[in-house]
């Protein structure tokens, strides 16, 4: 937790930008009967039965102190996703970096070696030696502030049914780029020492 919540207060370096990472499953759900119009003042009709159309992962990148993000839409959530959005980061978007310094949890394909499945070994490396890792704690995903966008992400543009993989691109991408346009940051005040503090419970007690 410590070292998340150090990471999370140095000044901004573009040698060494900070970028968080984190996912979440959708459920796609689709129209049975077409929606009854609305007349003028009242909310469209819609009808209580659905239809399940699978689910949609979202890989959320988001980068704190440029207040910068962007969600990527995929089938599933493996460790190849997970490789593939790490290597768009490290080579596409930050291409010029010393190193990407990565905020993610503990998930099991969250790991160095994802790359390794995804790329030729010689690739992979040259990713890895380009990644500063640092893992939330067990229970502690809510320090990732990627975590914080993906629930901003599901009040503000996810709360009507989206049938298709591609109609969730449609209202991620329409939703990143109204926020990207305005800079939207997330003001974290949260230290060490208040750590300290508040959570006392999770230290050691010393004789």
């Amino acid at each position: 937790m410590e070292e998340v919540l150090e990471v999370y207060h140095r000044p901004y370096n573009e040698k060494r930008p900070l970028a968080c990472l984190d996912e979440a499953s959708r459920q796609l759900i689709g129209e049975v009967a077409r929606p009854i119009p609305a007349p003028p003042g009242r909310p469209e009709r819609f009808d209580y039965e659905y239809a399940r159309n699978g689910t949609a992962n979202l890989f959320m990148v988001f980068e704190p102190l440029l207040g910068w993000r962007h969600v990527e839409v995929t089938e599933r959530r493996t460790a190849k996703d997970f490789a593939r959005v790490v290597r768009w980061l490290v080579e596409d978007v930050h291409g010029e970096a010393e190193a990407v310094v990565l905020v993610c949890d503990n998930l099991n394909t969250h790991r160095p070696a994802s790359l390794y499945e995804a790329f030729p070994p010689e690739q992979a490396r040259r990713i890895l030696e380009r990644v500063e890792w640092h893992y939330t704690p067990k229970h502690g995903s809510w320090l990732n502030m990627a975590e914080i966008e993906l629930s901003v992400l599901g009040r503000q543009a996810l709360g009507e049914r989206i049938e298709s993989r591609a109609r969730m691109a449609e209202a991620t991408g329409a939703w990143e780029e109204d926020r990207n346009e305005r800079g939207v940051q997330t003001q974290w005040r949260f230290t060490t020492a208040e750590a300290r503090i508040k959570l006392h419970k999770l230290y050691p007690s010393l004789p």
